[in-house]
């Protein structure tokens, strides 16, 4: 069959073709075909229904845009045109939330206000109109007790054309400066159009504002306001200039409060209106600015005593259980007129006294003698008792991480020459130095981790404010002493509390040790530096303190450790898990 079908189609020339009408079967005309096989019909005609639908769905929406344009071009057209001429977009910034700031136990030390509820913080009073910060959010502070540890910030400012030349939280003072870059977040933007009356037609977030990191301090905000509020009653009750005040953990270098009185408004100063305030704080001479723990300089006092007694056993100039005895003074020769005796007075006559007596009577005596020696008694001379306080990180930056840290002073005989080229050094400049006195100059926060390092046998720990910074727990330096060399000077310190001279601080609810220090100032004599460090637990240190009042009546009857007395009774009620 397909032989034949073949041939005759054959065409004249011999060639072969195959007509369409041969392939394109019409289905409806030839039965029997095997649909199954895909035999018969090759294509369907698209149906009239489906083509009128498609049309008419066509012709829908062509309708739509016709009638919408000519409500736009005709009806609307004059409106829209002039909306063009007089409208324009603006970029404007979208401000970010700032991190906030928290105590150990997520109570908020500085956070975030909607300028809404902020709007008689930041009016001008004078004008009564708003400002700028208005927009923004406003910075809060908790207070009293934290300006000089939280600092402050510079928000945000305009200039005269209303553009900002500063469009970012900047952090001032303390944390909110040292650590800026975590907290200020990212600032969002969004393009707003406006007409020439400056109504707002539309507004579109172009990108989104990323809020700051928070922070989570390890200060205790119950500890810290106690102890400010007792700093501040003794300094105004009692004529001292201020006072500062701070608590460390021994163990891992967390500093549960920091404090300092006087202080400024934190507030006050962010938002920079109150011109009145902020000028008194300026022209005040109690230095509201100065944050007494990192950066003030106080003369030390007797505070020092027991690094030298470590230095003294270390080097074997004394053994602990010697006695010297004092009757109140020791004199040597004049050096301007030999038959004159210089005097080097004892606060009082302690008779004979070892070297844990002497730290707990604070016997001047004996530490002139232990210190640049005297008669049969050598001493550690100067250079050596340079060497023993710096290895107590005194003289140090502590590498607290708060701006603006000052470093102590220790006199030596290259310091005398370069501030008294004319002057040189002299015995009697040891004598002074061993008890703190003369140009030495140290800051509380040297003091908290030193004595830290004396109540941990040895641990010199990087203080820090920021809840679990490894970083800064593990960067701790050993101090190479004997432990039995500190036993005695723990000795000493609680001897001090039991019946020497901080026997305020003898307490029923936890044993305390520590060393009192009190450091004339000025020629005169009549002003004092109030000190008391120590540490608590006695017999499993915890932590370490440190109060120093500053510049209060020399003839007074209370200083530093009644503040600590007044804090230790507070925490015994309110917060005894310290004791424990």
């Amino acid at each position: 069959m397909i032989i034949r079908i073949i041939k005759k189609n054959k065409t004249k020339n011999g060639s072969f073709f195959v007509e369409p009408d041969e392939i394109f079967l019409d289905s409806k005309n030839l039965q029997n075909f095997n649909r199954q096989q895909f035999e018969g019909r090759i294509e369907r005609p698209i149906s009239k229904k489906t083509i009128y639908f498609l049309g008419f769905l066509f012709l829908f929406f062509i309708g739509i845009f016709g009638i919408r344009l000519v409500y736009l071009q005709i009806q609307k057209g004059e409106t829209y045109f002039a909306r063009s001429q007089n409208n324009f977009l603006e970029k404007a910034i979208i401000f970010t939330n700032r991190g906030i700031i928290y105590d150990r136990n997520k109570i908020e030390l500085a956070w975030n206000k909607p300028a809404r509820d902020a709007t008689q913080t930041v009016a001008d009073e004078k004008t009564e109109e708003k400002t700028d910060e208005t927009t923004i959010p406003i910075r809060a502070y908790l207070s009293s007790g934290f300006s000089h540890l939280l600092g402050y910030i510079s928000y945000p400012t305009r200039d005269k054309g209303g553009n900002y030349w500063q469009s970012e939280f900047i952090g001032i003072n303390g944390l909110e400066k040292e650590y800026n870059e975590k907290l200020k977040g990212e600032n969002g933007s969004k393009i707003i159009e406006t007409d020439a009356l400056g109504k707002i037609y539309s507004e579109n977030i172009v990108n989104a504002p990323k809020q700051g990191t928070d922070l989570i301090t390890t200060i205790d905000v119950r500890i810290q306001k106690e102890l400010f509020d007792f700093i501040k009653n003794l300094s105004e009750n009692n004529s001292f200039v201020g006072g500062g005040g701070v608590l460390l953990d021994v163990r891992n270098g967390e500093v549960i409060a920091s404090t300092n009185f006087p202080e400024y408004n934190s507030e006050i100063l962010s938002l920079g209106k109150d011109s009145e305030k902020i000028n008194g704080y300026i022209n005040d001479k109690r230095k509201f600015f100065l944050d007494r723990v990192v950066s003030g300089l106080y003369t030390p006092g007797s505070i020092v005593k027991p690094f030298f007694a470590l230095g003294a056993l270390t080097e074997g100039v004394i053994d602990p259980y010697k006695k010297i005895l004092s009757i109140g003074s020791i004199s040597i020769p004049n050096p301007y007129f030999p038959d004159q005796k210089t005097i080097f007075k004892d606060w009082k006559i302690h008779g004979w006294t070892d070297m844990a007596q002497a730290l707990a009577v604070s016997s001047d005596v004996y530490f002139y003698s232990i210190g640049g020696g005297y008669e049969e008694q050598n001493g550690l001379g100067i250079v050596k008792l340079e060497k023993y306080v710096r290895l107590f990180g005194i003289g140090e930056k502590t590498e607290i991480d708060l701006p603006n840290e000052t470093r102590g002073v220790i006199p030596s005989p290259e310091w005398k020459i370069k501030n008294f080229p004319d002057d040189p050094w002299r015995i009697g400049n040891t004598y002074h130095t061993a008890i703190g006195q003369y140009g030495f100059q140290v800051t509380p926060m040297e003091m908290v981790r030193a004595i830290g390092a004396i109540a941990n046998n040895g641990k010199l720990l990087t203080p820090h404010l920021i809840l679990g910074d490894v970083e800064k727990e593990n960067k701790v330096s050993m101090i190479d002493i004997e432990k039995e060399y500190f036993d005695v000077v723990h000795k000493g310190m609680r001897q001090a509390v039991t019946y020497g001279t901080a026997v305020a601080l003898d307490v029923p609810y936890v044993q305390v040790a520590a060393k009192t220090g009190t450091a004339q100032l000025g020629v005169a004599k009549n002003k004092v530096n109030s000190w008391v460090i120590g540490f608590f637990p006695y017999e499993n240190p915890k932590y370490a303190f440190v109060v120093m009042m500053e510049s209060g009546p020399a003839s007074g009857n209370v200083g530093a450790t009644s503040v600590m007395r007044a804090l230790l009774d507070w925490m015994s009620i309110n917060t005894p898990e310290y004791f424990e």
